[in-house]
C-alpha cells in the first residue's frame, strides 16, 4: 500500500485543492494510506516569552489542526481517509523528515503559479527534492 504525504499551506487554498484532487486520483487507481502535514513556523524568542513552552505548543498545535480542516472535509467528501499531523520547524527539512518518519512513498504538493518568493529561492516542492537529493526513496508530485 502507498503512503502518501500531504503538506499543506493554508495560504495557498489553490494548491492545496489541487494537491487534494491528486491524492483522490491516487487512490482512485491503488489503495493508499494518506497523511496531511502542517508545519507550523516556530515562533520568535520575543513571543514565545509570553507564554509557557506547553501552552505555546497547544496553540500552534491547535492552529495547525485548524489549518488542516479544509483539506480533511474534502477528502472525507471523496470517501479518502486520512490522519492529520502537526510539526513545528522550517518547511522542507520538516516535511522531508516526516515523510521518513511515517514510511511514506510520495509526497504530494498541488500545482499553482509560483510566488514570487518561489521563483527567486526555489519553489517548496524543489527545496524538498533538493533535501532528498538522488536517494530515490521518495516521490515528489507537484510543483
Amino acid at each position: 500500500m502507498r503512503r502518501i504525504l500531504v503538506p499543506i499551506d493554508p495560504t495557498e487554498p489553490a494548491r492545496t485543492r489541487s494537491a487534494v484532487d491528486q491524492v483522490v486520483r491516487i487512490c482512485s487507481q491503488e489503495p493508499a494510506a494518506v497523511r496531511l502535514l502542517r508545519v507550523q513556523p516556530a515562533v520568535s524568542g520575543h513571543v514565545a516569552m509570553f507564554f509557557d513552552a506547553h501552552e505555546l505548543r497547544e496553540l500552534q498545535q491547535s492552529a495547525g489542526a485548524e489549518d488542516l480542516e479544509p483539506a480533511r472535509n474534502l477528502l472525507a467528501m471523496a470517501g479518502v481517509s486520512c490522519t492529520s499531523t502537526v510539526v513545528i520547524g522550517r518547511s522542507a527539512e520538516s516535511i522531508v523528515s516526516a515523510a521518513r518518519d511515517f514510511g511514506c512513498d510520495r509526497i504530494v504538493f498541488g500545482r499553482d503559479e509560483p510566488s514570487l518568493a518561489g521563483r527567486i529561492f526555489g519553489s517548496l516542492a524543489q527545496q524538498v527534492r533538493q533535501l532528498l537529493g538522488a536517494s530515490g526513496d521518495l516521490q515528489v508530485i507537484g510543483s
